[in-house]
């Protein structure tokens, strides 16, 4: 296995429309079905760059910008921002579509974080990500602060330990 994959090599971009059963009375995508289709194409990226199966470690905040009404064609795309030991954080981002119209608006994005695991479930190693882009380099700088402040949210890191949000905090 690699020891370093570029973001590009795990981009996954997943395309839906929005039937009857997608929406709530108000006609729109239901908020639990869209972050079902971030899940998946999240994890479809995670394991495109570990080669392994992957879980759901989390999800940062998903903020519904825009509603999806019915009809909308549905486009996700998802890529590794960087990768830890056994975690990758991947950034998908959401755009509904309306093809007749040629519309097309941002809806949503959002970080998730993946699990790389072996067949029993114990998390094992990943390759490391290699940027290629300006818009890479930052999404992976700034992927270390939101790591430490998901681990500082969960009480798994103690305030004092996360070294790279003590900037945000000082005056």
């Amino acid at each position: 296995m690699s020891k370093t994959k570029t973001p590009s090599e795990s981009l996954t971009t997943m395309t839906e429309m929005i039937f009857p059963n997608d929406t709530n009375t108000l006609g729109n995508l239901m908020g639990g079905n869209l972050m079902r289709l971030m899940d998946v194409v999240g994890a479809i990226c995670a394991q495109k760059h570990s080669n392994r199966i992957v879980v759901t470690a989390s999800v940062d905040n998903v903020s519904f910008k825009e509603p999806i009404p019915l009809g909308s064609v549905v486009t996700l795309q998802a890529k590794v921002t960087r990768a830890f030991s056994s975690s990758m954080e991947v950034v998908i981002d959401v755009w509904a579509e309306n093809i007749p119209a040629q519309e097309r608006v941002s809806t949503n994005k959002a970080f998730f974080t993946f699990v790389a695991v072996d067949q029993t479930g114990r998390p094992i190693d990943v390759p490391q990500t290699i940027t290629e882009t300006e818009e890479e380099k930052e999404l992976f700088d700034g992927a270390l602060r939101r790591r430490q402040l998901r681990l500082v949210l969960a009480g798994r890191m103690k305030p004092a330990e996360a070294v790279e949000l003590r900037s945000l905090f000082e005056v």
